[in-house]
């Protein structure tokens, strides 16, 4: 029996790099927040910017388990799993909790974004590349906006945490593994289809992200 027979895909390639590429830049836009380098922390910013906005493409037009209508499930499913869920039978991607948890870590990322994007420091000497396009006592505002949504955006990522653990040490279910590799263990009779991608969309994507983001890096200016 072949390792594919023994396993199901869940996860498309850019989920897996858009999640291991979301923790590493939001640690370097934490560290360089902290120790004042501006540059870098612009940099992080803007990357953050593109990986979340591409996410949110990828959940309309990405793979099965990437998209949103895949795991956005109302109160009556969330119900049903919390009392008919075993704690050991794999869910095909995120559950329903798991679902909405999603959307409340992409929610506070991108509001961290939106608002450094329109930041103005106390001495307006740092500013986002959109400050231009509001007053100082706006960007004022959006600086201590960035800063406030920051420390909700740290209360969810614990609770994200908390659930992975709770999941890997109680209930002996690998999900880091399958964000690494993509693919988890079958549950006995399982016959989940696989995971399939288009790369024309995934190009289009890519393009369209790329150029909302260097739109919003040179604040909506043409060079020159």
């Amino acid at each position: 029996m072949s390792m594919h027979d023994e396993t199901v895909k869940v996860w498309d390639p850019f989920v897996r790099v858009f999640h291991w590429s979301l923790i590493t830049l939001f640690g370097i836009a934490w560290w360089s927040g902290e120790n004042h380098d501006m540059e870098r922390h612009r940099q992080a910013g803007y990357a953050i910017f593109a990986l979340v906005v591409f996410r949110v493409f990828w959940g309309f037009a990405g793979g099965r388990t990437a998209r949103f209508a895949q795991f956005l499930k109302g109160p009556g499913a969330i119900a049903a799993y919390l009392k008919t869920h075993d704690g050991e039978t794999p869910s095909d991607g995120h559950n329903p909790l798991g679902g909405w948890s999603v959307v409340a870590l992409l929610s506070v990322i991108l509001a961290i974004t939106l608002a450094g994007l329109f930041a103005v420091d106390v001495d307006g000497i740092e500013s986002g590349p959109l400050a231009d396009w509001v007053s100082f006592d706006q960007g004022r505002m959006a600086s201590e906006w960035h800063e406030s949504v920051f420390k909700a955006a740290l209360a969810v990522i614990g609770l994200h945490v908390l659930a992975i653990s709770y999941y890997q040490i109680l209930n002996a279910q690998n999900l880091i593994g399958p964000m690494i590799t993509g693919r988890r263990d079958r549950a006995k009779g399982e016959t989940t289809p696989d995971v399939t991608w288009s790369p024309v969309w995934a190009l289009a994507g890519i393009g369209v992200v790329g150029a909302l983001t260097w739109a919003v890096m040179s604040g909506f200016r043409l060079a020159g």
